[in-house]
Parts: structure tokens; sequence; C-alpha cells
């Protein structure tokens, strides 16, 4: 992998990681317009997924140190109900990440038709958020998991996490700001598991050709791309500017079925 495709993917993964476009579904664009393997990705797809773990943190940092500090208080209050929230919340994509993965990846890896198609569903999620009502309610636990199970159905390349899970909330009546943030502290802890995992899975370094440059570029990129997509979604969600991913989303599904 050379620096400028290292750049590119790293772009593609912060920025699409929060703006409801599917970052999944660009990676998987990505490596097949680039024509890269993807056992060659796994170093590569480890660090930028910390990356974006890393830009979520920055972001919300006040909201974790608080959400923290209330948790370990031991106490039933806000901050504990908060944090027990956004763990029924993990219950989907948990039982779907342990047991079905696998058949998972070998529907869609490489298949970009698949992919199209599926952002064609995320477009269709977007713009049906125009008819939500909208209503000044918190996150209930019921609200929590039926979230939970849209981002499950998000490991699915071209169907988007942040897409998913907030026009979710939006149709469950959740208010925009606070349905925007649980979205993204929910991802959390699942961003981390999953990376993990990989690091533990990847017990073939032979297999990793990927240069200490390319490395540190496509980190920094995800890093800094993920920062500025962060800020941007919590802006788009509380103007009601969804539509505009929602077109975006159909160029390029339409885009990924040409190619494909």
């Amino acid at each position: 992998m050379s620096w400028i495709e290292a750049l590119i993917l790293g772009l593609l993964q912060g920025l699409t990681e929060f703006l409801p476009v599917s970052s999944s579904g660009h990676l998987e664009l990505g490596k097949v317009v680039l024509d890269i393997e993807a056992k060659e990705n796994l170093t590569f797809s480890i660090l930028v997924h910390a990356a974006t773990v890393l830009s979520i943190i920055v972001v919300f940092f006040k909201d974790l140190r608080e959400l923290i500090a209330g948790f370990f208080k031991f106490q039933w209050n806000d901050e504990t109900r908060y944090s027990l929230k956004i763990a029924v919340s993990m219950i989907p994509v948990a039982i779907v990440g342990i047991f079905f993965m696998s058949e998972v990846e070998s529907v869609y890896t490489g298949n970009i038709v698949f992919v199209g198609t599926m952002l064609l569903i995320t477009a269709s999620l977007l713009l049906l958020t125009y008819v939500a009502k909208s209503r000044d309610k918190d996150v209930t636990w019921r609200d929590a998991f039926i979230i939970g199970l849209a981002q499950a159905f998000a490991v699915l390349p071209g169907i988007s996490r942040s897409g998913a899970t907030i026009a979710t909330g939006l149709f469950l009546g959740v208010r925009k700001d606070l349905v925007t943030k649980f979205s993204f502290l929910m991802v959390l802890v699942p961003i981390i598991g999953a990376t993990i995992f990989d690091a533990i899975r990847e017990n073939h370094p032979t297999q990793v050709t990927i240069g200490f440059v390319p490395l540190t570029i496509g980190f920094v990129a995800a890093f800094l791309s993920g920062l500025f997509a962060c800020r941007v979604m919590l802006s788009v969600v509380r103007k009601g500017k969804l539509i505009y991913f929602a077109i975006y989303c159909i160029f390029v599904a339409f885009l990924a079925i040409f190619l494909g």
C-alpha cells in the first residue's frame, strides 16, 4: 500500500464513520477501486478504527468523563442509567459479531453491487427521517435496544451505522441532539472490541506488507477527518439536513452498481 492509498482510505474511514454514508461500504469500494487485497489491510484497518475511536473520545471527552465518574460512584444515578442503556444497545451487535460475523463477511467481501444496494437502503432511511415526528424525548431502555438492533443491521457494508441508528432514534421520537450523542457513544465499545478481535486474529505477520509511513499517514488522516466529520454530523442532525447525505448515498450506490 502506497502513502497516497493510505491517505485516501484513512480519509474515507474518518469521514464516513460518522457521516451517514457507511464507512465499511466506502472502504469496500476503495479497496476495489485501488485494487488492494483485504489480507494486506488488517493492520491498517485496526489502526484507522483506533483513530476513529480516539476522535470520538476527543469530541465527547467531557461527556465520557462525567459518565465514567458517575458510574463509578456505584449509585443508581443518571450516569449509571445512561451507561447501562449504552450496554443494552450493544447486545444485538455483540451477538452478530460473536456468532455470525464470518457468514456476514462471506456475503459482501468484494461485492460492490451488494454495497450499492445497501447504500440505497441507507438513502431511504435518511429520506424517511423527514416524516418522523419531532418529540422532546430522551432515550428509553426500549429505545436503546431498538437502536442497537439498527446498529447490528449496519454491519452490512453500505448500511450506515450512524444513519441507521440516528434515523431509528428519530423514528422513535428521541430528540435530535440526544439521539446523535447516544449514536456516537454507543459505538465506542463495539469498535474497540472489533479492533481488539482483529488484532488477536492477526497472527500472520508475514502477510503485512504496509510500511510505517503509510500506516502513520492513514492513522492521522482517519483521526483528523473523524474529528471533522463528528462535529459536522452533530450540526447536520440538529439542523435536519440529512437529505443531502441521502442524495449522496444514491449517487454512490448507482456508481457502485455500475462498477460492479
